[in-house]
């Protein structure tokens, strides 16, 4: 899903490592997560921004209109013991309305969940796809030609 301030910009973190470190290279990302069975795309990206943000405060403001998929490389799929091939995402796009303190990847969804970044940050939609690995940038950027100008559109 993707996370803007009143100022436009996205959410952005960088990945972790199993210590918890950042890692090194195109690690960035926006929060992504699972759907669980019968639960309704809206409400996972929902679920999934609290478990990785610990944001709650957060307005909806479009649902892209189609689903992007990307493969995996054959590397990267190694390291998932070749269960998965790639992801098919649906992309919800939410206005964060909360105080900065709310964000909270170190004990996001209130401590219940496992840190997934190391580090976020505020970021411009046209530098997105190249802070990500590659294999994702397509995805990010249909994703940022459709929601940048929603964004200039929606009110803060």
């Amino acid at each position: 899903m993707a996370l803007v301030n009143a100022a436009g910009l996205a959410f952005i973190g960088r990945r972790r490592d199993a210590r918890g470190a950042p890692l090194v290279g195109h690690e960035w990302q926006m929060p992504q997560g699972g759907i669980d069975d019968g639960e309704e795309p809206l409400a996972a990206a929902r679920r999934e921004l609290h478990e990785e943000t610990n944001v709650r405060s957060a307005t909806f403001i479009a649902e892209a209109p189609e689903w992007l998929a990307y493969d995996l490389p054959e590397g990267a799929r190694a390291r998932f013991g070749g269960r998965y091939r790639g992801q098919t995402q649906k992309w919800f796009l939410f206005r964060f309305t909360g105080e900065a303190a709310e964000i909270d990847i170190v004990r996001p969804a209130d401590g219940a969940e496992e840190p997934e970044f190391a580090e976020w940050r505020w970021e411009r939609w046209a530098a997105l796809p190249d802070l990500v690995v590659p294999f994702k940038r397509e995805v990010y950027s249909q994703v940022a030609a459709w929601f940048t100008p929603l964004v200039a559109q929606s009110p803060a």
